[in-house]
């Protein structure tokens, strides 16, 4: 039987906390009611992103699957996030990740460098997203890096991003809404990118307008829209780091009680990825010895199984 989790210290629970107001759950006809939404769960996810938590890096991979989904979703694919991580995960090492595989990549490498706009960039994050790079989209490094000089507010400044570059190209949202994302977190200063506005591109409140269409970059309305991603991302970026805190607050508890040789390996890649697979093996450990890791670190309520399978199961907080 699994250990009852105990709760996060309320310290932490509070620190993760959007205001209710602040959350939009219907539509919003206000831009200025927009950008109190936005501005106040972004402060509230500043001040998780500058905690710099031990397992931010699991907490950024699990936000890079949810914008990864949403984005392969906006190009007409059906693989949601379960079926992503399941691509990834048990992928032969050296073969190729596929069209959805490459989408989830490009995601992932946004976590785990600094933000910026040069054109090797932007042409691999094309490649991978399945956006053609074309003569059109050539000056897109000087224009983003201009446009990020300017004093407006990061969601309104990641709007503009992605409307450049659709105005560029039309074909072109999957890179324009990727770019939107670096562009948030370089206002906002985050030394590493977190995923925020691609997550909500499809949520109800972007639907607005005479025919309730999507909101796309350039369309009407398209800065509030951005406002309003801005505020439901944060806070559902919150409420996941609340609830993987209580997970790694037991993990924090457990290890030092662990003795098994490689199970500092295992638990830094439990804080630093989104899942690891539970047939995992080094040098240092077993496919067996970590079934048996995994096994007890569940049953201390220090990981969860992520994929619901009785096999080839995937382990993460």
């Amino acid at each position: 039987m699994n250990k009852k989790i105990e709760p996060a210290s309320g310290h932490h629970c509070a620190a993760y906390q959007v205001p209710a107001w602040a959350v939009p759950r219907a539509a919003v006809s206000s831009d200025v009611e927009a950008s109190f939404m936005a501005g106040s769960a972004l402060s509230a996810l500043d001040n998780l992103v500058r905690s710099e938590t031990s397992w931010s890096g699991a907490w950024r991979h699990r936000l890079a699957l949810k914008a990864a989904a949403a984005t392969v979703r906006l190009l007409g694919r059906r693989e949601d996030e379960n079926a992503l991580r399941d691509g990834w995960c048990l992928q032969p090492s050296g073969s190729e990740p596929g069209p959805a595989g490459n989408v989830l990549l490009a995601w992932r490498r946004v976590c785990r460098r600094s933000a910026s706009f040069d054109e090797e960039r932007l042409r691999s994050a094309a490649g991978l997203l399945g956006v053609r790079w074309t003569e059109a989209l050539g000056d897109l490094p000087e224009v983003l890096t201009e446009l990020l000089g300017f004093q407006a507010p990061a969601p309104v400044t990641a709007a503009r991003v992605a409307t450049a570059i659709v105005a560029r190209q039309a074909d072109a949202e999957a890179l324009a809404w990727w770019a939107a994302d670096l562009a948030l977190s370089m206002r906002m200063r985050w030394s590493l990118p977190v995923p925020v506005l691609a997550n909500q591109i499809h949520a109800s409140f972007m639907r607005f307008g005479p025919g309730r269409g999507r909101s796309r970059p350039g369309g009407d309305g398209f800065e509030r829209a951005i406002l309003l991603a801005a505020a439901s991302g944060a806070a559902e970026a919150c409420r996941l780091a609340a609830g993987m805190a209580v997970i790694a607050q037991r993990l924090d508890q457990i290890e030092p009680k662990l003795r098994a040789k490689g199970a500092g390996e295992v638990l830094a890649l439990l804080r630093g990825d989104d899942a690891v697979s539970g047939s995992w093996s080094s040098a240092k450990m077993s496919r067996w010895a970590s079934r048996r890791l995994f096994e007890r670190l569940m049953s201390e309520g220090a990981v969860r199984e992520l994929s619901g399978r009785p096999g080839f199961r995937l382990f993460g907080l």
